[in-house]
């Protein structure tokens, strides 16, 4: 599959007090248009600071090493890296855009709903007229599955369930005609009911719309659901990618078999939780970051950062016992 995004070795770097600290360190990926890659790891891994960095919004200090290029609506390839904030607003919307994990807070709560999603449009399409930009905007809402969109338009957020938000910021997203959809825990704080709905619903725009989503999680069941590929992200880096079949049947990366254990399942009772906590960035292991709480751990596990060795054709795993 040609690939939409292409990530190599990107590195994000952000002062700290104690020095500099690396929460993407050395990231590759790709993902194809259609595709959706589920990005996986605990709270503290790197996962939103990966998005931030794609989507061009790192806190002010940061630096940024590697590449990152995206296949533009005309098939010009772009690159993310080193953009001008003038040139990051081209981008973002147009090529690349966010569904953020808590709605509630990143929508204007004094703005009503169909006013957002205008301003989302004109911002790339300045020669539009405000009729053609009111029938994109209930465009928009209609294909996020909004109810009554005119309605919803003329509301506040707060006059919103927490479903509906979040169909208000997929509208918003979509708004622009992006090829590339990044999700960030997009179902975290609604009921299992809603959450398996806002799946279903970003699984059939992305294969309609043909969208590569990065779907960012913790929660290996949604991954399960929704992702094609899958990417294990532990202390900034990846440890392990593949086929989601493939990976939740033959896990090669300590960490990996670490999080299914953990994870709920309907023929398993007990839960297996993994010892100890995620090291601080500022005191990372000289070797394999997942050393000190690795069960199968041996000598050389010390020594230096372990490459990422190939278990099958797709499949790929940062651990030398491999």
């Amino acid at each position: 599959m040609k690939s939409l995004l292409e990530v190599r070795g990107l590195t994000v770097e952000l002062p700290t007090a104690a020095g500099w600290v690396r929460p993407v360190n050395d990231v590759s990926l790709s993902i194809g248009a259609g595709e959706c890659l589920g990005l996986v790891g605990e709270s503290g891994s790197g996962k939103t600071m990966l998005s931030l960095a794609l989507m061009g919004l790192l806190p002010f200090g940061a630096r940024v090493g590697g590449t990152a290029t995206i296949e533009g609506s005309a098939g010009q390839l772009k690159t993310l890296t080193g953009l001008s904030e003038r040139e990051w607003r081209d981008v973002r919307g147009r090529d690349i855009a966010m569904i953020f994990q808590e709605p509630m807070t990143a929508l204007n709560p004094v703005i009503r709903v169909g006013v957002q999603i205008d301003e989302a449009i004109r911002a790339h399409e300045t020669s539009l007229s405000s009729h053609e930009v009111r029938r994109r905007m209930l465009d928009a809402l209609r294909r996020a599955a909004v109810p009554e969109p005119e309605t919803r338009a003329q509301q506040f957020p707060h006059q919103l369930s927490g479903g509906l938000r979040q169909r208000a910021m997929i509208a918003m997203a979509l708004a622009g005609g992006p090829r590339l959809l990044i999700a960030d825990e997009p179902t975290t704080a609604l009921d299992v009911t809603v959450q398996k709905q806002i799946l279903d619903l970003l699984d059939r725009l992305r294969r309609e719309l043909k969208l590569g989503l990065l779907f960012i999680t913790h929660d290996l069941g949604v991954v399960a659901q929704v992702a094609d590929r899958i990417a294990v992200v532990y202390a900034g880096r990846v440890v392990e990618q593949g086929p989601v079949r493939e990976v939740f049947a033959k896990p090669s990366h300590p960490y990996t078999r670490g999080l299914l254990a953990a994870s709920p399942t309907l023929e398993r009772g007990k839960l297996t939780p993994i010892p100890g906590t995620v090291p601080q960035l500022t005191a990372l292991p000289p070797g394999c970051s997942f050393e000190p709480r690795c069960t199968v751990r041996i000598a050389d596990c010390v020594r230096a950062v372990p490459d990422l060795r190939t278990a099958s054709p797709n499949h790929a795993a940062r651990c030398i016992l491999i």
